[in-house]
């Protein structure tokens, strides 16, 4: 069986990391038009820096949760047939034990170098504007996709949904895209769907939509796929 799991806000939530956006709109007490934007890092650096470097901080002291090493599991029983996708970009999927994780929207824990384009695995801070490694010069940021950028490995999750018997996200919204359209490329693939969340909609595209806190669902049903 090949499947492609999606990850969102909700499966960290429950290490104790806040979600994207609050009710109140803002991001981690932010607009995130003043944080998660090039022109924001044009207009700001310093500012934007030290968001950052503020959540790689607050990243270190989490820890996964039962639903990152119940995929861990997941990825030990299928292997290369398990693609999972995330849109975190944290680092507790790995953590989890999961060796392949293919990040969307990039990773908070490395750098890239704007002027050589090399990327670095990174822990401290950026505000202090250190030399890039590689090239000496000062022009790290985070390496992590802001609105109006091109999230990554795009194509090759587009190609595996394609290819999938079995698509699942989990504690996702699914209005961000792309990969609020993944669900349709998956069952225009012939494949099954399933859903789970903390809330599922009312009206859902997907076949099936199970309700509960990821630390719960995403056990019970890797029980249910590879065996308890």
């Amino acid at each position: 069986m090949r499947v492609v799991v999606l990850t969102g806000a909700g499966i960290s939530a429950e290490s104790g990391l806040p979600t994207f956006r609050d009710a109140d709109g803002l991001w981690e007490g932010h607009d995130p038009m003043t944080v998660a934007t090039p022109e924001a890092f044009d207009a700001d650096p310093d500012l934007v820096q030290r968001f950052y470097d503020e959540r790689r901080a607050a990243l270190a002291r989490v820890e996964p949760n039962a639903a990152h090493r119940a995929l861990a599991r997941l990825e030990e029983h299928l292997g290369d047939d398990l693609h999972l996708v995330t849109q975190n970009v944290d680092d507790l999927h790995e953590r989890g034990g999961s060796r392949q994780v293919h990040h969307l929207h990039g990773r908070l824990r490395a750098a890239w170098c704007t002027a050589c384009d090399a990327r670095h695995a990174w822990t401290g801070t950026l505000a202090d504007r250190p030399p890039c490694p590689a090239c000496g010069v000062p022009a790290l940021r985070p390496d992590v996709v802001w609105f109006g950028e091109v999230p990554y490995d795009v194509e090759l999750v587009e190609q595996a949904l394609l290819d999938c018997d079995l698509f699942v996200a989990i504690g996702t919204s699914g209005l961000v895209y792309p990969a609020a359209a993944y669900v349709h490329y998956a069952i225009g693939s012939g494949a099954d769907t399933l859903e789970l969340n903390l809330e599922t909609p009312l009206v859902s595209d997907f076949s099936r939509s199970r309700r509960g806190p990821a630390t719960e669902t995403v056990p019970a049903w890797v029980d249910e796929l590879v065996g308890g």
